[in-house]
């Protein structure tokens, strides 16, 4: 059986990060990287692929490029994970230990858990930047009008604010279009606010009320039936027992049931339900009841696994009260390693301290971004550098530059060689 100091599962944003900063601070450190996919994506720039302002070839590199040097590539899928003799098991290279373990798979798409999407799925009219960015890219060329619906599920997903992106984005074509005045474009959304931060919810409530999009919170999808394009939501404003439809009701609402409402689609763009991947649910790392159940039971400032002080975890399958992102990643990967090296070296964690920075960068059209840029409990984070120079509570075409052009660069030939 094979033993690293470190073994690392995932070789996504987080793992790749992690990977090269420790071997940056210690090149003599003995490390495998878990990881079965041949391909690296860029996913931040699918936003774009997904409105047909970027080529979707350009957001996938070879995964072997940007493994750093001197650590090993374990090219299979991890199956299970045993904290108390420390030891990672995989589907075909059998079993391997480890002083220091850092799980990072990222999260799974789960699109069983809104019943009809996994038949619906990419296509026809339903589409999702997070699954085939081509296809909503077809899916909007090929849009004539009536009700274009933008929605994302309960469960935690990658990037909170992508779902709402590409529905601007959208908004905007149907304009450039001349179909803007047959459209109704609705964002319906479990959630209670249409951004968490009030400096950039005030923004974007404006852009909706100017854009004439309707807005729906309290929405939580919970069928869809692809042959009829319908989608049924649940509305879940807390001690509310019955729904009232708009007087005017454009986008043809139906009532259900007390709470239930139906609507018809001409396109439907969704974030499908996500979860963290089964070997880390049925791990004894994750977190075994409560809210954060399946999710890895880390602590938010250092990163350090609260039961079992030899792991680390970042990035989207950690329990993190903050936007699951590679911004996150960028500021949460610095912590761990600088804690986990002090361990290595000391025998007593690091004091290194993550605040929950992350952002998000909302396009809100083409040619405009709204940076959001935010830490724990929602507080307001802008980095001092950029809003010398700029308001990044207000769109701004700079910004739609850093996404489109400053961010892949940076996240290519910085960040993954663990340098940004």
């Amino acid at each position: 059986m094979k033993h690293y100091q470190i073994l690392i599962i995932g070789g996504g944003t987080a793992g790749i990060t992690i990977a090269a900063q420790l071997k940056l601070k210690d090149s003599s450190l003995k490390m495998a990287i878990i990881e079965p996919s041949d391909k690296h994506y860029y996913q931040p720039a699918w936003t774009l692929v997904g409105a047909g302002t970027f080529d979707f070839k350009e957001t996938i590199r070879n995964e072997g490029d940007y493994i750093p040097k001197g650590v090993d590539w374990i090219k299979d899928k991890a199956i299970g994970i045993d904290p108390e003799t420390n030891m990672v098991s995989t589907e075909k290279s059998g079993d391997f230990t480890y002083d220091f373990l850092v799980p990072v798979p990222g999260m799974i798409m789960a699109p069983e858990l809104l019943p009809g999407l996994t038949e619906a799925m990419d296509k026809g009219v339903v589409c999702s930047n997070y699954t085939d960015p081509e296809h909503t890219w077809e899916v909007l060329k090929n849009f004539k009008g009536g009700n274009a619906v933008f929605t994302q599920p309960t469960t935690p997903i990658k990037c909170g604010g992508a779902p709402q992106k590409i529905m601007y984005l959208a908004e905007d074509y149907f304009r450039k279009q001349g179909i803007r005045d047959k459209t109704n474009v609705l964002f319906a959304t479990p959630g209670t606010v249409i951004f968490g931060v009030p400096a950039f919810a005030k923004t974007l409530n404006k852009i909706i009320q100017d854009r004439n999009i309707l807005f729906k919170p309290f929405f939580a999808p919970v069928r869809i039936d692809a042959e009829k394009q319908e989608i049924t939501f649940r509305y879940t404003k807390p001690g509310e027992t019955n729904y009232t439809i708009m007087e005017g009701n454009p986008l043809g609402e139906e009532m259900t049931g007390p709470l239930e409402i139906k609507i018809h689609f001409d396109m439907l763009h969704l974030a499908p339900p996500q979860a963290t991947p089964k070997f880390i649910r049925d791990s004894k790392i994750s977190i075994q009841e409560g809210p954060g159940k399946g999710w890895v039971d880390v602590d938010i400032h250092t990163m350090q696994h609260k039961r079992y002080p030899n792991i680390f975890s970042i990035g989207d399958v950690a329990h993190l009260p903050t936007a699951k992102t590679g911004a996150a990643i960028r500021k949460q990967a610095p912590v761990l390693v600088e804690n986990l090296i002090r361990l290595i070296q000391s025998g007593k964690v690091g004091e290194k301290s993550y605040e929950g920075y992350s952002s998000c960068p909302i396009v809100t059209g083409y040619g405009k971004m709204l940076l959001c840029e935010f830490k724990y409990d929602n507080v307001q984070d802008s980095d001092p550098l950029i809003s010398t120079f700029v308001d990044t509570t207000k769109e701004q075409y700079s910004m739609w530059l850093l996404k489109k052009y400053g961010l892949p660069f940076m996240y290519w030939n910085l960040m993954l060689r663990g340098k940004a």
